[in-house]
């Protein structure tokens, strides 16, 4: 019996692996992973991992009960060692703030964190969307000051352009405030007032959230829906002061550095810990699910998960559907071939021929060797058309009148020439090999 990967679960293959579905290969994740280290060092973030496996109470307790995710969506199930309830993590904000508390992590003060890796949750597989997912997650935690709402917002930016994306064109911002609490919960009740006029109307999923969670009726794509959720009272009417010179302040930065956004009224994200300012970065190139980056503040969640209360903003990026879209839009990816192809004739002493390489290795040149199988390393032209495929720019050729002059002939493979280069010493030449 032939057995799968399980629906929804992809495996990362190397490019040189052909795929029956359009899904994004190895050396793509690797060029996008080194993008976020490079932009995230800029900023000052740091590294961190939590476990896949966390406390079912603690998606519980942080994303809220009656959350999509929290009812419909998690893998759960009983430690059968201990009788533990465990949740394979269905986003990392919560695993990052239990961290901090567990650590105490912010005694000393704030910190800017970021991590990358699995999730799960099990929902209807679609373009872009699995039940094993991957997501960059940037927090800053700490800080309540509006400087680091917009700071979180730049850094995203900042990704896309180090990928080539073009934001306006490729991705397009929306933001929004949602307030305080106290704030959130008189527009809670002013919308279920207008919501219970219009009971009939509703769908299923509307009317389990009536009571329960009716902010999120405003984020309902069904078109049924629209004309009543256009007629809702707007959460922006409902601000104090204090809320609405917040979210002044993160546009008046966002407006001097010139990145054009649209203030969304109906944007609300699917967690119940936001607070104050949220956003999403979207795309038109992707169906009708154009979600590709989003966040905000949630300064109560620490205290709600048990920590001393402190203020944090941040964000989550879906890996998958953000590598969709740079392959949706043709952008040209740099691939992660080997600097030099070594080809190796039959008889060719290969511990001399292995310690040359093993010097070109440590001055940093990638090289791939050739590697021949029980009949031998094959003829000079089938190693040489595997060194034009390997994508290498340059062939190692151990011929045996090379290595008996204590040379190796080093060939251009874009252009032809080639150079005799002396076996001792190599670390001399090593740097003309590397791209």
């Amino acid at each position: 019996m032939k057995i799968s990967a399980v629906k929804g679960m992809n495996d990362i293959l190397p490019p040189s692996v052909p795929r029956t579905e359009k899904l994004p290969d190895s050396a793509l994740w690797q060029w996008f992973e080194s993008a976020v280290r490079t932009v995230l060092g800029r900023y000052g973030y740091q590294n961190l991992l939590t476990p896949i496996v966390e406390p079912t109470a603690l998606f519980v307790r942080g994303l809220g009960e009656v959350t999509d995710i929290v009812e419909k969506e998690m893998y759960s199930f009983v430690d059968s060692m201990n009788g533990d309830k465990l949740t394979l993590r269905p986003e990392a904000t919560a695993g990052i703030v239990r961290a901090m508390i567990e650590h105490n992590a912010l005694y000393n003060g704030p910190l800017r964190v970021w991590t990358l890796g699995p999730m799960f949750r099990h929902e209807r597989p679609q373009k872009g969307r699995y039940r094993q997912f991957h997501q960059l997650d940037v927090e800053a935690l700490g800080f309540a000051g509006p400087d680091v709402d917009a700071e979180i917002i730049l850094l995203a930016r900042a990704l896309w352009r180090e990928l080539g994306l073009v934001e306006g064109r490729d991705v397009r911002l929306e933001i929004n405030s949602l307030g305080q609490p106290d704030e959130r919960r008189a527009h809670r009740d002013a919308l279920v007032r207008h919501l219970e006029q219009h009971a009939d109307a509703l769908d299923a999923d509307a009317q389990r959230r009536l009571h329960s969670n009716p902010l999120r009726i405003l984020d309902s794509k069904n078109p049924q829906l629209q004309s009543i959720i256009e007629a809702a009272p707007k959460l922006m009417d409902f601000l104090g002061e204090a809320s609405l010179a917040h979210f002044d302040a993160v546009r008046a930065v966002l407006d001097a550095v010139g990145l054009e956004y649209r203030v969304n009224p109906r944007l609300v994200r699917g967690m119940d810990y936001y607070n104050l300012s949220v956003f999403e970065w979207v795309t038109d190139r992707l169906g009708s699910q154009g979600t590709v980056c989003g966040g905000g503040r949630y300064d109560g969640l620490i205290e709600q998960l048990g920590g001393k209360p402190a203020p944090a903003v941040g964000f989550g990026l879906g890996i998958e559907r953000l590598l969709l879209l740079i392959q949706e839009i043709g952008l040209a990816v740099p691939k992660a071939a080997a600097d030099a192809y070594a080809v190796v004739p039959a008889g060719s002493p290969l511990p001399r021929v292995v310690v040359v390489l093993e010097t070109l290795r440590q001055a940093g040149v990638r090289v791939l060797q050739h590697a021949g199988g029980a009949d031998g390393p094959g003829s000079m032209k089938s190693q040489f058309k595997k060194a034009d495929g390997s994508g290498a720019a340059f062939a190692l050729v151990f011929g045996a009148d090379e290595l008996a002059q204590g040379q190796v002939t080093v060939k251009d493979l874009r252009t032809g020439t080639q150079t005799l280069q002396p076996l001792a010493g190599a670390q001399a030449w090593a740097g003309s090999l590397k791209s």
